[in-house]
């Protein structure tokens, strides 16, 4: 007799999103099982690997090992992101608008909203836009982003409890995604989502943004709650739960110290060229099993190390 596993049953299942439009489009979530239980349920989208690419040149904050897959190109990000997706083949690109920090070049709205403009001209693929979660700045920049930006259905991130009624109007009247984050907690991320569906957001619309740790520094409390999510979601039913996952992880990663000690500083470590290349992989191959729908990174041998993975994972 073959062998018959024993299939779990699930009461709910995890709702399709289209982030872009038109040619652009990408489909995310959608699945009825468990992340890569392919005799369980269906999965009619893979997982998607977004590149990110910074705003302003961040040569003063990445390790040599990070910048060397784009020298040249860091201080032009549109070129930035053409690179990302001609020749990495990302599917997504995420602008992270670390210039607008008012702890950091405090760049006026206007100038990061016109920067994000010329990146998404850039590129034929859906575009993530990633504040840097001040409440009065992530405001003033959505809002300019989403009406100069109204023909491209971006998704913005992160919509917090401080901000959701400005920046989630803003979505609305443009017609941009939502991704709704909370910080680590199942309760705060339903909570989210019912405030923006009461705003008027709809569900095909949302997506979660759980807050990522990275390797060493909080993923296993991050993957702890976004193996909640998805057991809540699909196991309990909570239709509340039910949006795609985004997990905004290359920044976390590349910040660890240990991505970026040389081997003088770290001689037991091993080799400082793959260490954060396989700390970056690593953790999305975490995340994916957490229930990641969307994975944000950052050095394109740990993107074709990761793409390989759902490849071989889809596929089984």
């Amino acid at each position: 007799m073959a062998f018959q596993p024993i299939k779990q049953k699930y009461t709910g299942a995890i709702k399709e999103v289209v982030l872009g439009k038109d040619d652009r489009a990408v489909k995310i979530g959608g699945r009825t099982a468990f992340p890569f239980l392919n005799f369980e349920g269906e999965f009619p989208n893979p997982p998607r690997i977004a590149m990110e690419v910074w705003d302003k040149d961040p040569s003063a904050d990445w390790s040599d090992v990070a910048k060397a897959p784009f020298q040249g190109i860091l201080s032009d990000p549109p070129a930035w992101a053409k690179k990302c997706v001609e020749e990495y083949g990302a599917e997504l690109i995420v602008v992270q608008t670390k210039s607008a920090d008012p702890n950091g070049d405090n760049a006026p709205a206007e100038q990061v909203a016109a920067m994000v403009k010329k990146i998404a001209d850039a590129v034929n693929v859906p575009v993530i836009v990633w504040g840097v979660a001040n409440h009065d700045k992530d405001t003033a920049v959505m809002r300019l982003v989403a009406e100069q930006c109204a023909d491209r259905k971006l998704a913005i991130a992160p919509v917090e409890e401080g901000d959701y009624k400005q920046i989630g109007a803003a979505c609305l009247g443009y017609n941009h995604t939502v991704v709704a984050s909370s910080p680590i907690d199942v309760n705060l991320a339903k909570q989210m989502n019912i405030l923006l569906g009461n705003l008027g957001v709809k569900e095909n619309n949302l997506v979660i943004d759980p807050t990522t740790g990275g390797l060493g520094y909080g993923l296993e409390y991050s993957y702890s709650v976004m193996e909640r999510l998805m057991q809540a979601s699909m196991t309990q039913g909570d239709d509340k739960l039910q949006s795609p996952v985004i997990s905004n992880m290359a920044n976390e990663i590349w910040k660890c110290k240990e991505a970026n000690l040389s081997a003088e500083e770290a001689p037991t470590l091993g080799d400082p060229e793959h260490r954060g290349i396989l700390m970056e992989a690593v953790a999305a191959v975490d995340y994916l099993m957490a229930g990641a729908d969307v994975l944000v990174m950052r050095h394109p041998q740990a993107v074709k190390l990761v793409r390989g993975f759902i490849g071989t994972m889809m596929s089984a």
